[in-house]
């Protein structure tokens, strides 16, 4: 069974001139069970993450100091989110989220949180809109139970994930790949273990023949475990973002490639949904939704 994280949390604690681009974790799930491609029996809420899993992966002081609402006003501005305890709350419940599809996916082969895909949150501080990094939290989760020894990350949101790069720089159990826009945030890049970075307008077949080209052979390099696969949807032409040129075909064409390539190997996948900021809400809707029935349609 199709395994999806979800919860009231993810959208309602925001500030309103974040809830455009939110609304999505309320509007995808009614869209998906819409149309039939899910049920409330695919749907779990996660609870809040205990803390020894949090403190695993960040700064001890600086989670404490983000928990107490301890933060400069620097950091503050960096991260984009005036702070709040609810804020906090959505984001460890968001980060328990992306922990339990992880198990979901080594159970049945494929799992998705809803929200995550927070790649820009450092040991030691957020930004971009990110204060924890759920998928080094959840890799590193699997890695300290012992329940994989290999890990890839599969970052295709069209921003570097400069938070999980520098997380993993050190540490070989988890390999990093980011393919993302060259010229766009953030400005000063991490190094990933594998970096490719894309021109403005890059279009579908650029970018689908580079992907089928780099991670058959990372797969075969990598041999890993489990992967996280961040499938970020701002990848678009008509996001407001993303400066690429993906079609909603070929944005789905890549998710089809990376979900065959984890079903044929035999590599559970976890996905983390990412951005996704398109002028049209029902462009992003309609593109993260694609990626939920490639998962029923090739996985179940």
């Amino acid at each position: 069974m199709l395994k999806i994280a979800w919860s009231e949390i993810y959208a309602h604690p925001l500030p309103e001139h974040h809830r455009f681009p939110m609304i999505k974790y309320e509007l995808l799930p009614e869209q998906l069970m819409y149309e039939g491609t899910i049920t409330e029996a695919n749907l779990f809420q996660p609870s809040p993450l205990e803390e020894p899993y949090i403190t695993n992966t960040h700064d001890a002081t600086y989670w404490h100091r983000l928990k107490h609402q301890q933060l400069s006003q620097a950091e503050i501005r960096r991260t984009g989110f005036p702070m709040s305890e609810q804020l906090v709350l959505r984001e460890i419940t968001i980060m328990h989220g992306t922990v339990q599809a992880a198990l979901f996916a080594l159970q049945y082969g494929v799992a998705f949180n809803i929200a995550g895909g927070t790649h820009h949150a450092f040991t030691n501080r957020g930004e971009g809109f990110c204060l924890l990094n759920d998928i080094a939290i959840a890799a590193n989760y699997l890695l300290e139970k012992e329940l994989v020894k290999q890990i890839l990350v599969v970052d295709l949101d069209v921003h570097q994930g400069n938070g999980t790069a520098q997380i993993f720089r050190n540490n070989p159990a988890v390999f990093t790949f980011s393919m993302h826009g060259r010229k766009n945030y953030p400005a000063h890049k991490e190094q990933s273990d594998v970096d490719i970075p894309l021109e403005d307008g890059t279009d579908d077949n650029t970018y689908l023949s580079i992907l089928q080209e780099v991670l058959p052979r990372l797969l075969e390099q990598v041999r890993p475990q489990c992967i996280f696969f961040q499938s970020g949807v701002d990848v678009l032409s008509t996001d407001k973002l993303g400066r690429l040129g993906l079609s909603l075909k070929g944005c789905k064409e890549r998710d089809r490639f990376v979900l065959n390539l984890c079903k044929q190997n035999h590599i559970p996948v976890a996905l983390s949904m990412g951005g996704g900021y398109s002028e049209k809400i029902r462009d992003i809707i309609e593109a993260h939704a694609n990626t939920y029935r490639l998962a029923q349609e090739i996985f179940f």
